[in-house]
C-alpha cells in the first residue's frame, strides 16, 4: 500500500525568480537530476503514432472493482476510436501549487497558507511539490520536496500586493517547473478566484499548452472580488476557472474546505487515474481536436476535452 508523507526534517531555501531563465535554468538543472534518479514515470501504454491521454475514471457507487478498457468509449473530433491500452497509473505526482498572494484576493494570507499546507500533509510516497506564489511576478515559495516541515516555514513567505498575472504565472510554470518532466503525471492546483489582470500570456494560449502537455488543472477557489463585473479583453473569473478545470479534466473545491481539497485531489491522483491510448483514425495537421472519454453507466469520468496538435 502506498504510504502519506508526514515527514519533519530538512530545511528548504527560498528562490525568488520570475521562474525566468536566471533561476529557472539554474533550478530546473537541478531538478532534472533530481527527477532522473527517482521519477515516477507513467505506464508505457502509447503505440506509434499513437495518442496518449491520462484520465479519471471511478464507480460512482465507490466499489474498488477494476475498470476495463471495455467499459470506456474515447472520441476522437467526434469519431469513436479503437482504445489500443487502458492501464491504471499509481505512478507518483508532481504537484504545483499556484497560489494567488495579490493583494486584492478575498482571502487572508493565513487562509492562504492553510491551502497550501493540507497538500503537504495529504501526499503520497513518491509525490512532489512545488509551491509558487505569484502578483506581477511568480516567485517560489518551496522548492520540490516532499517534506511537510519545511513547506509549512516556506508558508510565511506569502505576502499580499500587487495584481494578479495569472496567465503569465501558469505559463512560467509550465515552461519552467514542469516541461521537462512530460511524461510524468503533473499538476497545478489553482488557489486563486481566477482574476487576471495584465498578463502578456493569454487565457487561451495559457489551456492550449496545458493541453498539449497532458497537466491537469485542480481549482482551490476563492470569492469572486470583482462581484461578477465584466471586462471585454479576458474571460470572467469564474469562467477562467472553469475553463482550466473542464477542459484538462480536474475539480473544482472550495478554499473554505482545504482539508476535503487536499485528500480528494491527492487521492484521486493515486488510485482513480488511468492512461489510455488509441491511434487516431483521422489527425487533422496542425489543428486541435475535440476529445471526448465516456464510461458505461456507473462509471464517472474526466478527461481533457482537445487534443492540441504537436
Amino acid at each position: 500500500m502506498h504510504q502519506k508523507r508526514f515527514d519533519r526534517a530538512r530545511s528548504l531555501e527560498r528562490s525568488r525568480p520570475r521562474l525566468n531563465y536566471a533561476i529557472g535554468f539554474a533550478l530546473l538543472l537541478a531538478v532534472c537530476g533530481l527527477a532522473l534518479a527517482q521519477a515516477g514515470r507513467r505506464p508505457a501504454a502509447t503505440t506509434e503514432g499513437g495518442v496518449m491521454v491520462s484520465i479519471v475514471a471511478a464507480r460512482i457507487d465507490q466499489r474498488a472493482a477494476q475498470i476495463t478498457a471495455r467499459q470506456l468509449s474515447v472520441y476522437d473530433n467526434g469519431v469513436e476510436q479503437t482504445i489500443r491500452n487502458f492501464t491504471p497509473d499509481p505512478s507518483p505526482a508532481r504537484i504545483v501549487l499556484l497560489v494567488d498572494n495579490s493583494l486584492t484576493i478575498r482571502a487572508d494570507v493565513e487562509k492562504l497558507e492553510r491551502a497550501a499546507r493540507e497538500f503537504a500533509y495529504e501526499i503520497f510516497e513518491g509525490d512532489k511539490l512545488l509551491i509558487v506564489g505569484y502578483d506581477e511576478e511568480a516567485e517560489i515559495v518551496a522548492d520540490w520536496t516532499d517534506n511537510a516541515k519545511s513547506i509549512e516555514s516556506s508558508l510565511k513567505l506569502f505576502r499580499k500586493k500587487g495584481q494578479p498575472h495569472l496567465f503569465d504565472a501558469a505559463n512560467a510554470v509550465i515552461e519552467q517547473a514542469l516541461r521537462n518532466f512530460s511524461g510524468q503525471k503533473n499538476v497545478i492546483v489553482v488557489i486563486s478566484d481566477g482574476l487576471d489582470r495584465g498578463s502578456k500570456t493569454t487565457f487561451e494560449k495559457t489551456l492550449s499548452e496545458l493541453q498539449r502537455l497532458d497537466i491537469t488543472v485542480y481549482a482551490v477557489q476563492a470569492q469572486d472580488r470583482t462581484r461578477g463585473a465584466i471586462r471585454r479583453d479576458v474571460p470572467k473569473q469564474r469562467q477562467v476557472i472553469d475553463k482550466l478545470v473542464e477542459g484538462t479534466g480536474g475539480m473544482i473545491f472550495s478554499i473554505d474546505e482545504p482539508s476535503l481539497a487536499a485528500k480528494s485531489i491527492c487521492d484521486e491522483l493515486r488510485k482513480n487515474r488511468y492512461v489510455v491510448s488509441y491511434v487516431p483514425s483521422s489527425t487533422p495537421f496542425g489543428e486541435p481536436r475535440s476529445l471526448l472519454v465516456l464510461g458505461d453507466e456507473g462509471i464517472a469520468v474526466r478527461s481533457k476535452t482537445a487534443q492540441q496538435p504537436n
